[in-house]
């Protein structure tokens, strides 16, 4: 089996199209008849990234077996590593692993999670991530997390999405959403608070202590993701767990925020080397006796690897992220994957297990 061809492309959310609601794909065909989808990071539409697929690694592919992905994107990424390696090359690479892997199931006639040695479960879990609420009072918050409640999630996670430029600007307030939420489910039920990178050090350990005394679950890059000695200061500091990692895209750089002190890394499939790069991160978060509670906003693609290697790998998993329903959930796919009484089922077919809409496809490729 031998890659012929390398197709990368955007897609739109909706009919209309904007250009900030686009997600970034490539499909990978070989000599066989085969093909395997991949996604990357949408940061900016992906076009970084698939401007980097067409024009640097494609070449490289070209007549490659995709069995030999490891070997192949690990060769990639190093003779390209002034592009990187954090960022736009590392969500090339993983889209393309992510393709290679949903080209070995289909090749094999086997789903991603045997392929990687099983399933502990196939039925998964989810957190209902709810962003956009530090524009809103109190009562939309409640209204919000109400609507989503109706999905029967696992737990719920209030994100504030503020612009990384305007630090501590509500403390009060933003510590009256968590304590509104709290009333609404009750004691029991588990709640995280990402904070989306919105405080300095002082302030994020006020919001965390308020936080503990709420019994919430985790709290979420309190501080700048860059500034990793503050991740980890923030991390020592508090008793609820911190974490951190979404916007990691290196094996070295999830080791540098686990020395640091955090204790909870979220990885994302669509930015850290895909399927291969997260079974790297999860042997790394083992070694190391932390929590691996992977980032996926990506509703398709990067939602079903991520439920392929959750699956796999983690016997006692904790829920997997679904973020706010929206157009992504589009229909360029037949079988979108979506919950069912607050479970995501694996599907059983080859590959990622996602069958194409050709109509739709051709109808929004950008």
């Amino acid at each position: 089996m031998k890659i012929t061809e390398v197709d990368a492309f955007q897609v739109s959310w909706t009919p209309d199209d904007t250009a900030t609601q686009r997600s970034a794909f490539v499909i990978i065909r070989t000599d066989d008849g085969l093909e395997g989808v991949g996604e990357a990071s949408p940061m900016q539409g992906g076009l970084a990234s698939l401007g980097i697929i067409r024009s640097n690694l494609t070449p490289m592919l070209l007549g490659q077996d995709p069995l030999d992905h490891a070997v192949i994107l690990d060769r990639a990424m190093h003779a390209l590593i002034k592009l990187g390696p954090e960022g736009a090359l590392t969500g090339a690479l993983a889209a393309l692993d992510i393709a290679m892997w949903d080209l070995k199931g289909k090749a094999t006639s086997l789903p991603i999670y045997k392929l990687i040695g099983g399933a502990w479960k196939t039925a998964l879990p989810f957190y209902a991530s709810i962003g956009g609420n530090g524009e809103r009072s109190p009562d939309e918050v409640l209204r919000v997390v109400e609507a989503r409640l109706k999905q029967q999630p696992a737990a719920i996670k209030i994100r504030f999405d503020n612009p990384r430029t305007d630090l501590d600007t509500d403390i009060q307030g933003d510590i009256a959403k968590a304590r509104a939420v709290r009333k609404l489910v009750g004691d029991a039920f588990p709640l995280a608070f990402d904070a989306n990178n919105c405080y300095t050090v002082g302030s994020a350990i006020r919001v965390g202590r308020a936080l503990e005394d709420l019994g919430y679950w985790w709290f979420e890059e309190p501080v700048q993701h860059y500034h990793v000695r503050a991740m980890g200061e923030v991390a020592r500091a508090l008793d609820i767990t911190v974490s951190a990692g979404e916007q990691t895209y290196t094996l070295p750089a999830l080791n540098d925020l686990i020395s640091a002190g955090v204790r909870m890394v979220q990885p994302d499939i669509v930015k850290m080397g895909g399927v291969t790069g997260l079974l790297r991160c999860a042997a790394l978060a083992h070694a190391h006796g932390v929590e691996l509670v992977p980032h996926q906003t990506q509703p398709t693609v990067g939602h079903a690897a991520n439920l392929h290697v959750v699956a796999a790998l983690l016997q006692n998993a904790r829920p997997v992220e679904w973020n706010d329903p929206s157009t992504r959930t589009h229909p360029l796919f037949e079988n979108p994957l979506v919950p069912v009484d607050g479970l995501f089922h694996l599907p059983d077919r080859p590959g990622l297990g996602l069958n194409i809409n050709r109509t739709e496809l051709a109808r929004r490729r950008r």
